[in-house]
């Protein structure tokens, strides 16, 4: 069974299911049908046109459940309306889905859920763990997004703003995740970017370039993560650099600031040093200054408090942290490296291992109490020395 192939043809095939006339729940639920019965049948014989196949029985699915529904009138007009089997339109539908997928009334992380189920073609349960919430959580989050796209027509324009935020978040999933959505979620930004002129979405497809040239240098062969700071950098991907950089120059120079244009300008200055020791701190806590003003958000105070440390010195870096709430996310991992960075291991290498019990997966989990260990080890090596 290839299942990336069917997890390429999910979103074309779920288009063309709404543009018939089926709500959004119901041709989902349709597809989700038509690929159960591919797992079943195609190991033994598998479709000339695979596409083809999915959509015509995805249709019939959608078809029998509307038969039990008390629109007889409707239920007949649709069964007129069935097209001759045959080749199915190769259009690529994705964004479209990602805008119906986004709607306004939905959550971000309902949406993000919703898109990834519907489009990216990831299980519930696939989902719920990367989410580190029980699946029947996701189950019901998933079924409350879907009753609330239902009925919205397929060619309403969605809110741009929306669209931007999933495929922002689902960059990340892909970046951090167990399935590569990261390529894919680059792909449909540079799709928007060429059908919209605006800066924010340049300013996105620039900083999802410029991580994802260090995607290689991320993790070690044993697939430990490696800290910014460590990675070989002679592994990026120096042309995805040079095109994020040139589209973020392209978009500041409209001169509407954007939080994606901010983010991007920080990445832009760490991937312009060519060592970690050359990274203009002073520069990227001014593009600090701009993402917090622009976004308010306490996750972005965070990461400045890391690069006050940076630029001003570890104590001013703690003095910038203690602002904060300390249960912010990593808030705990940042005070470990910057009491690290004032040479107090002891409470460094605490602070390494509460932030490893907090951390929100085993990667980072793994990479948190190597840290602990390695600061301890340090203490006793000091120690041993000193007797």
């Amino acid at each position: 069974m290839n299942e990336a192939l069917l997890r390429s043809l999910t979103p074309s095939v779920l288009a063309i299911l709404v543009r018939r006339g089926a709500d959004f729940a119901a041709a989902e639920d349709a597809v989700q049908d038509a690929l159960v019965e591919a797992v079943r049948v195609w190991p033994v014989e598998q479709p000339r046109d695979p596409k083809g196949w999915l959509v015509t029985v995805a249709w019939r699915k959608f078809l029998d459940a509307t038969r039990s529904d008390a629109a007889r009138r409707r239920r007949e007009d649709l069964v007129d309306e069935e097209p001759a089997p045959g080749p199915a339109p190769a259009t690529d539908d994705t964004l479209q889905l990602y805008f119906l997928c986004a709607h306004p009334s939905l959550t971000p992380s309902s949406a993000v859920a919703l898109t990834l189920r519907a489009v990216g073609g990831l299980t519930t349960r696939q989902i719920a763990q990367a989410y580190l919430v029980p699946e029947a959580t996701m189950a019901q989050r998933i079924s409350r997004a879907k009753r609330t796209v239902s009925g919205v027509r397929f060619d309403r324009h969605g809110d741009v703003a929306t669209v931007l935020r999933v495929l922002y978040l689902v960059f990340n999933e892909g970046y951090s995740g167990d399935v590569d959505l990261a390529a894919e979620a680059i792909r449909l930004t540079r799709q928007l970017a060429a059908a919209i002129d605006h800066p924010e979405v340049r300013g996105l497809l620039a900083l999802m370039l410029l991580h994802h040239a260090r995607r290689a240098a991320r993790t070690a062969p044993d697939g430990s993560l490696v800290p910014l700071a460590d990675q070989d950098r002679a592994r990026w991907d120096t042309e995805s650099i040079a095109e994020g950089v040139v589209i973020l120059q392209a978009a500041l120079a409209r001169d509407r600031l954007g939080e994606f244009q901010a983010q991007a300008a920080i990445a832009a200055l760490h991937a312009d040093a060519s060592a970690a020791e050359e990274t203009d701190w002073v520069q990227i806590v001014e593009w600090y200054d701009e993402l917090a003003r622009l976004t308010d958000s306490p996750v972005v105070r965070l990461n400045r408090a890391v690069a006050v440390g940076e630029a001003d010195g570890p104590r001013a870096g703690l003095a910038a942290l203690a602002e904060l709430n300390d249960s912010l996310p990593r808030h705990t991992a940042v005070a470990a490296h910057l009491h690290e960075r004032a040479d107090d291991l002891a409470t460094a290498a605490r602070l390494y291992a509460e932030a490893a019990k907090k951390a929100p997966n085993l990667a980072e989990r793994d990479h948190l109490t190597r840290q602990a260990a390695r600061l301890n080890a340090s203490r006793l090596n000091r120690l041993e020395g000193d007797t």
